[in-house]
């Protein structure tokens, strides 16, 4: 125990574990970053992005220095190490590292008051039966103003607690809904044969079809269809590799509801009710309800 406490102390990782949980989060690390940009007084909000936020590159008035906005955000970055519900909104933010105004600013100063009012929340794995890998996918078509190009979300579970997540902007721009849904899959396809890889690496082969929950119907038929419709011709190639892993049953498309899909954490801002609830399910606790 004493090498572990020496361990997180040098990494800003906090871990405990007992014989029926681990808990993984870096509340000191937290508290230490809001007393640095002297935000620890700050007020509490309860989302870290606002809903339907709107970010361009050209609206407000440019920062005379950028090297506080840069650290802050850097910062933030090493926090969603154990912070996935801050994903997307440091992800969108480090997008405008060259160029940052004072909007920016204060959206990033959002994130550090959300973080304030979850700074003891951390990454609970409980010991279950039932420890099986389980993907979720999702795409916003659009939402970036200034490229018109879409986020890919998507998240990981085995067992009780989500293990990888990813909240990232697609390479290039997308005419339908319905190529950016399959994007965001082709990409969650290919963390999931790494994991499937990491895992059989680990001595625990995973034998089963994982199941891929995404909530785009057109999507899921594009991946199982055998037949290249001329109609999805402009979608690349080598995304189409999605339909082998399919055949191969190395993956399963299942159809969610959007009001279930937790990878919608990781494209959107969302209301505080829909946040909480898919913070709760990426197993996201309170460190009072750890004991």
């Amino acid at each position: 125990m004493k090498e572990l406490r020496q361990f997180k102390h040098f990494l800003g990782l906090e871990v405990d574990r007992t014989q029926e949980r681990i808990i993984l989060c870096q509340q000191k690390y937290a508290k230490d970053l809001l007393q640095k940009f002297g935000m620890l007084e700050c007020k509490p909000i309860s989302t870290p992005v606002e809903l339907n936020a709107k970010m361009c590159a050209h609206e407000g008035k440019d920062l005379e220095d950028a090297t506080m906005y840069r650290q802050l955000v850097g910062s933030l970055i090493y926090l969603t190490l154990t912070r996935p519900d801050i994903s997307y909104a440091v992800g969108v933010m480090s997008r405008y590292m060259q160029n940052p105004n004072k909007p920016y600013l204060e959206a990033v100063r959002r994130i550090l008051r959300y973080v304030k009012s979850t700074i003891d929340y951390g990454l609970l794995y409980k010991k279950c039966e039932d420890g099986k890998l389980v993907g979720y996918c999702d795409a916003n078509f659009a939402r970036d103003h200034d490229t018109r190009r879409s986020t890919t979300g998507y998240g990981f579970k085995i067992g009780s607690g989500v293990v990888s997540w990813c909240s990232k902007r697609q390479p290039t721009m997308s005419l339908l809904t319905t190529e950016v849904e399959y994007r965001a899959t082709a990409m969650t396809t290919q963390e999931n044969a790494w994991l499937v890889q990491l895992m059989s690496d680990l001595h625990q082969p995973v034998n089963y079809a994982v199941p891929l929950y995404c909530d785009n119907q057109s999507a899921i038929h594009l991946a199982e269809n055998l037949v290249f419709h001329a109609r999805t011709k402009h979608v690349e190639v080598h995304y189409h590799f999605i339909r082998k892993k399919v055949l191969q049953e190395e993956i399963e498309m299942r159809p969610i509801n959007t009001d279930d899909q937790i990878a919608d954490l990781f494209t959107k801002g969302l209301s505080t009710g829909k946040f909480k609830k898919f913070r709760h399910q990426l197993n996201m606790e309170e460190r009072i309800s750890w004991c």
